[in-house]
């Protein structure tokens, strides 16, 4: 079984993970969007185009950021498995 400080250098180490995985997809999809931009695909010409098609890899990559973020802060199983613990404890 793992001590808590194991669990808890587990977390940071996600947790420092995560800020990369997002300052990448922050600087990649800021060139993308630049690069669409400047090449001219925004005049009216491309008009009945639903997206850009920075848009599509902006919202796929941008699930996964989510998901990376949700299971980082919002449900890591070092939290859950300390709230189960005390709740057994206490009973």
């Amino acid at each position: 079984m793992k001590s808590k400080d194991d669990k808890l250098w587990e977390l940071a180490e996600a947790r420092v993970k995560f800020k990369g995985h997002l300052s990448t997809y922050l600087v990649v999809n800021l060139f993308l969007w630049a690069l669409w931009y400047f090449s001219g695909n925004y005049n009216a010409e491309h008009e009945n185009v639903f997206l850009p098609w920075p848009a599509w890899v902006s919202l796929g990559w941008g699930i996964g950021v989510l998901l990376n973020f949700v299971g980082v802060y919002i449900n890591n199983s070092f939290t859950s498995i300390d709230r189960e613990y005390q709740k057994l404890k206490q009973k």
